[in-house]
């Protein structure tokens, strides 16, 4: 799958590049669902320092929410530890562990759906990395995780513009304003009249 592009009008969107090589004494990959063929193709633009990178690697992943599995292609690059998770909601408490072990020169790769890299950006900021370390690149599906501003219920994998809140039915506009705290894009009441 190609790299997602977005239009430029949402101006809290956050920006994703593509995955670059970064030296440092520990590398963390979350990734989900299509973010898999971006995590391969970091690792072969290792070159030569590939088999360090492998040995000082944990990946953490889960399916895309179209269903994308490719854990098995993941496990196969031997990286020193990897964790495949059923969803978002069962990866963050693993992510929150290894975090709790983090040090400084700990390289961050995040890979996948904007609802997962978002979620993973603010546990890794929560320990006190700022975001301007950690990478980011999406793959796959461009579904948003939106908040309802009324009953602040999250609903994922929002594909249309209106929706109905999944927690108080209001049909809702998804805002162009992304929330880094929540991780999520914000969505007002349509018909409050």
């Amino acid at each position: 799958m190609t790299k997602s592009v977005f239009p430029t009008a949402i101006k809290s969107r956050p920006v994703y590049g593509v995955l670059e090589p970064r030296a440092g004494a520990r590398h963390l990959v979350v990734a989900d669902g299509e973010g898999a063929d971006a995590v391969i193709e970091l690792l072969e633009k290792f070159g030569d320092g590939r088999a360090d990178v492998l040995r000082n690697l944990h990946i953490i992943y889960t399916a895309g929410p179209n269903g994308t599995d490719k854990s098995a292609a993941l496990e196969k690059l031997g990286a020193t530890q990897f964790f495949a998770a059923p969803s978002i909601p069962t990866l963050l408490p693993r992510l929150q562990r290894v975090l709790a072990d983090a040090h400084m020169g700990t390289q961050f790769y995040l890979a996948g759906t904007e609802g997962l890299m978002g979620q993973a950006e603010r546990e890794i900021m929560n320990t006190g990395f700022p975001h301007s370390d950690i990478q980011k690149e999406h793959r796959g599906s461009t579904v948003r995780r939106v908040q309802c501003v009324h009953c602040k219920g999250i609903t994922e994998n929002v594909a249309t513009d209106p929706f109905k809140c999944s927690h108080c039915g209001l049909n809702l506009f998804v805002r162009d304003h992304y929330s880094r705290r929540i991780a999520a894009f914000q969505g007002v009441n349509i018909d409050a009249e």
